[in-house]
């Protein structure tokens, strides 16, 4: 039984019993600070960075080389990721880390072929060298956001409101194998999108 003080109360009781009314009390997030000081952003939109986080593929030029960034690093990635999907790499890969952060900042954008083969692989050509765009004021998305990028030709046939109701093209089968294929070469001729979708 624990110790009694004068009074007939238990101390540690005591204590107990003032911490649950304060975890139990009622706060309002209205009291806790006036509406024009509550800030609900993780980062504000204009703000700019100095840290190096990511693949090295996708890193843009102005985290390659050292400078503070803001969110126009985002659409970088973004064009490369594009990029990737289209035709099947990166376009600054390089044998080691250190030379594709160099190609990211010195070399120029190069497509796989010289020319597009349709008039929708010339919109994602121009889709990707604007957000490729080495000057991160000048990329695409770096003003306005998704709302320039929706705009793009490349996107002219998608309803964006209406995307998350559209069926994808191909759902694929999920087979289960008792053993695992990660390691398993693929010997046929790797394709692009282009061949595959259009």
């Amino acid at each position: 039984m624990p110790p009694r003080n004068q009074s007939g109360n238990c101390p540690q009781l005591t204590r107990l019993s003032c911490l649950f009314r304060r975890i139990l009390r009622s706060k309002k997030i209205e009291t806790l600070a006036p509406p024009s000081k509550l800030f609900f952003v993780a980062e504000p939109v204009a703000a700019r960075s100095e840290s190096f986080v990511g693949t090295h593929e996708y890193v843009s030029p102005e985290v390659a080389s050292g400078g503070s960034h803001g969110n126009a690093v985002d659409w970088w990635a973004f064009g490369v990721f594009v990029y990737e999907m289209i035709y099947g790499l990166t376009p600054f890969a390089a044998p080691s880390n250190e030379l594709t952060l160099r190609n990211i900042v010195e070399r120029p954008l190069a497509f796989p072929t010289q020319s597009p083969s349709s008039l929708l692989e010339h919109h994602a050509r121009d889709l990707i060298s604007a957000l490729l765009n080495k000057d991160s004021n000048a990329r695409l998305g770096s003003k306005r956001g998704a709302a320039d990028i929706k705009t793009h030709p490349f996107f002219k046939s998608l309803n964006f409101p209406l995307i998350r109701s559209v069926a994808p093209p191909e759902i694929p089968r999920i087979r289960r194998q008792s053993t695992s294929t990660c390691n398993q070469t693929n010997s046929e001729e790797q394709s692009t999108a282009f061949d595959y979708f259009f």
